[in-house]
């Protein structure tokens, strides 16, 4: 059993005030406007990327996806793609736990799993133990239904050869089968501490709106190849591009046709305890707060 690492945290720990906080995500102005429920729908989506920030930054971002997801209908599974934030255990590592939340139970999908196991991936708790990236999106997924089966994938490793590889199995692996993929990410990181200060010219949140449009481009087009090179060609510092990655290989590879972009916000937080006080001469690049980028998409056939 993996126990929550980040309830009370990144979302309310106990069930009543998690399900409110959730259905305050929906509602909340930047959220879709209503929670919604699961439809009967054409199941024509195919992976979303959803922000992993806590819910009062990126909850109504999220909200948005899964909005999507509920009129979309409902799969048999998930694959959950995370970024691994600690360098703890595998680097591309899943596990068959079942994952504990203040909801209940997330059952680890026996068969999908077994399908999964082969290299790059491997076997390692470790890796899941303390990340929140894919423990954050099991709560809007059991808000929504009762029964969640997933396979997790926390990836340390996220170079396209290896995030590409990745993709390739997990569109095999799920072929034929009922199962949307979920990359984890968010979008640009700007502040000192990220080592990303705005070009000249350019407040924060105009730098990271020009930074996200190199990659959603990307993205939109399932362009998996030119997404990884904008990354590392435009320094653009998402923390989960590898699963971004890996979920556009597999959608392509699974007949995807195109994505739609759902919402996009910010979010400004200030910066956590001993942080050195920035000496940069332009305070708008500077000014002691994290800021990063929300986003929500949907890849379909």
């Amino acid at each position: 059993m993996r126990y929550p690492a980040v309830a009370g945290a990144f979302y309310e720990r106990s069930r009543d005030a998690l399900l409110r906080q959730i259905r305050e995500c929906y509602t909340h102005p930047l959220g879709p406007g209503r929670v919604p429920q699961v439809q009967s729908g054409d199941r024509r989506i195919l992976g979303l990327v959803v922000p992993h920030a806590g819910y009062v930054y990126s909850g109504p971002i999220a909200a948005h996806s899964y909005a999507t997801l509920a009129a979309d209908g409902w799969p048999s599974s998930f694959v959950i793609l995370g970024p691994n934030h600690h360098g703890a255990g595998a680097p591309l590592a899943i596990t068959n736990h079942d994952w504990q939340t203040p909801l209940g139970l997330a059952a680890a999908d026996a068969g999908l799993y077994a399908r999964l196991s082969k290299p790059p991936l491997e076997e390692d708790v470790r890796a899941h133990r303390d990340e929140h990236s894919i423990e954050v999106q099991l709560p809007f997924l059991q808000q929504l239904h009762e029964s969640v089966r997933f396979v997790p994938i926390c990836m340390a490793f996220q170079e396209y050869e290896l995030a590409s590889e990745v993709g390739r199995l997990v569109a095999d692996a799920v072929k034929g089968a009922d199962v949307i993929l979920i990359a984890s990410s968010d979008f640009t990181h700007v502040g000192p501490q990220y080592n990303q200060i705005p070009t000249r010219g350019l407040s924060a949140p105009e730098f990271a709106k020009e930074q996200d449009a190199k990659a959603i481009e990307k993205i939109l087009a399932l362009d998996a190849n030119g997404f990884a090179g904008k990354v590392t060609q435009a320094e653009i510092s998402m923390c989960g591009y590898g699963p971004v990655i890996a979920m556009l290989t597999a959608a392509k590879q699974l007949g995807g046709k195109g994505a739609k972009r759902s919402k996009r916000d910010t979010h400004r937080a200030p910066a956590p305890s001993g942080t050195k006080r920035c000496t940069a001469r332009r305070p708008d690049a500077c000014d002691g707060l994290r800021r990063s980028v929300l986003e929500g998409l949907m890849c379909g056939s």
